[in-house]
């Protein structure tokens, strides 16, 4: 038994003559029961020279047909009328696809987020002619009324999980992205497609990929679980070849302008324009500076000022250390259970989605970033950063596959120039980059408000003092303008907060160590600096 829909209003001669006619439909189903129905008290059974009988019982045609033959009721069909439905009447079997393990013993999660793999015959239906957020559905038992392989899957499969939609032989290709729409019935899952891709995913490319080549997808059953892992890697194939549109993602961010800014950083306009035109020519900026001037406050209000909002999903910042490696920032190998697997790193997973947003900038910010081995953290990129280099493609060492970095993509790194233990930054890196020195901003019209603000008479005697101290940093032959005071230590305070115990605190425990670091085998001149200071809370 069959179950289908007329696609043409009339009916036309048969070819063979006679009073037979014949009228256009499509195969929607075909039944799970095989034996014959014969309780059916009806005249539904075609006789003589009929072939198309009118259904008047609908209460015994659901009970009777509808529900134990093809796992429909008859107000999903008259709900979802001219929907086309879902079902591959048997599980694919194809020995060139990839399989996943079964996992039928694990219990049930209902919790967390789920990623599918879901298989099609194009024998039978194909993905391409599903229209996008059209409600679909795919039966969870096979024409002989048998659970489909690994059944659990379809069990575990809930509303808001993602589905990547793979057509089998002959196509053998990634064709569409999907979600399940709501729970299960008990015979059907429901989903439906976001997205048909323009340019398809291969099965040889999922083969060529070293992350997923020891994977398989789809031999002998119809939907399988992908990890987290597997689904972003697939993704990063996919949006290779079929860059995201955000048109429709229209998300509201606060506004941020200059003025904002300005009003945060304590940096001059001047000062400002002169650094955001830096980043925008050059593309890889290192903001240095003495401790405390706020390098990484001012990187991140910098992006958010050239987004014109505050949005933290195209920022991302990190910390360099010694043991900071290629295979961190990049791509390496991993272990994974017996074995190893390839795994991306957080700058290229930042660049493929930066590579996805093309009419969108976002900022990599990367602190300290003098402490890491910058020529081993950075391999052939080292190249692709530069400007003129900017989205030209190249083999990348652990992957034979193409990776450019886009032209949308800032990367604004910070050093502390007081730090006399890290090695400078090497030439060859060096020259890919502009310095910009972040000077601290008492004398800022900003500081100048904020200060005001304050009101408070000891905060402003501190910071004469602080401004006379720094330029006898700036003058000591042993030190110089990247080891003065920064304005942060004492930002921050509201007029309800500033008092005499904190500001001494700051002094005592942030500023005076920190002197006594400078000025390690020149106790006089530490001891001279440390009373100025403390004499301000004797006044």
């Amino acid at each position: 038994m069959l179950f289908g829909q007329f696609t043409a209003d009339d009916a036309k001669t048969n070819d063979k003559g006679g009073d037979w006619y014949e009228r256009e439909f499509t195969l929607i189903n075909k039944s799970l029961i095989q034996e014959p129905i014969l309780d059916l008290d009806t005249k539904w059974y075609p006789a003589e020279n009929s072939s198309c009988i009118e259904v008047e019982d609908l209460v015994q045609f659901e009970d009777k047909i509808l529900k134990p033959c093809f796992c429909i009721k008859l107000d999903e069909i008259i709900n979802n009328y001219g929907n086309k439905t879902v079902d591959d009447t048997q599980d694919i079997d194809d020995s060139d696809d990839l399989d996943i393990e079964d996992e039928t013993d694990s219990e049930i999660d209902t919790e967390e987020k789920h990623y599918w793999w879901l298989n099609a015959r194009p024998s039978y239906w194909i993905f391409q002619d599903k229209a996008l957020n059209e409600e679909l559905y795919f039966t969870m038992y096979n024409e002989n009324g048998e659970k489909r392989h690994i059944f659990k899957y379809f069990l575990e499969a809930k509303p808001g999980d993602e589905i990547i939609c793979y057509e089998a032989s002959p196509t053998k290709k990634i064709v569409a992205l999907g979600e399940i729409t709501r729970e299960n019935d008990g015979k059907n899952i429901y989903f439906s497609l976001k997205e048909h891709l323009t340019n398809k995913i291969t099965l040889k490319t999922l083969q060529d990929t070293p992350k997923l080549s020891s994977k398989s997808f789809g031999q002998n059953g119809s939907l399988f679980k992908l990890t987290k892992d597997e689904f972003d890697c697939i993704m990063d194939l996919i949006r290779d070849q079929n860059p995201e549109d955000t048109s429709a993602q229209e998300e509201v961010y606060p506004i941020y302008t200059k003025e904002d800014f300005l009003n945060e950083v304590f940096m001059s306009s001047e000062q400002y324009e002169h650094l955001k035109n830096l980043l925008q020519r050059k593309k890889n900026i290192i903001l240095q500076g003495a401790p405390g001037v706020g390098k990484t406050f001012c990187a991140k209000r910098l992006a958010y000022s050239m987004m014109n909002e505050k949005n933290e999903s195209r920022v991302k910042v990190i910390q360099f250390h010694q043991s900071y490696s290629y295979e961190d920032f990049i791509m390496g190998y991993r272990p994974s259970g017996n074995g190893f697997e390839l795994k991306y790193g957080v700058f290229y997973d930042f660049c493929k989605k930066a590579e996805n947003q093309p009419d969108q900038d976002f900022f990599f910010i990367i602190d300290e970033i003098n402490r890491g081995n910058l020529s081993k953290i950075f391999g052939e990129l080292m190249q692709l950063i530069e400007v003129d280099y900017r989205g030209q493609p190249i083999s990348l060492t652990y992957e034979n596959k193409p990776f450019a970095v886009p032209k949308n993509l800032y990367i604004i790194g910070m050093m502390n120039t007081a730090d006399r233990s890290l090695a400078m930054i090497d030439y060859a890196l060096r020259r890919r980059f502009s310095f910009f020195n972040i000077e601290p901003g008492f004398n800022s019209e900003g500081f100048t408000n904020y200060q005001n603000l304050l009101g408070n008479q000891v905060f402003d005697n501190l910071i004469k003092k602080i401004e006379l101290l720094n330029d006898a940093i700036s003058k000591d032959s042993s030190l110089s303008d990247g080891f003065k005071i920064g304005h942060s230590y004492f930002c921050g305070l509201t007029s309800e907060t500033v008092d005499n115990n904190v500001l001494r605190s700051i002094v005592e425990y942030d500023i005076m160590p920190m002197l006594k670091e400078y000025w390690f085998d020149e106790e006089e001149k530490y001891n001279t600096w440390s009373n100025d200071l403390l004499e301000v809370f004797k006044e």
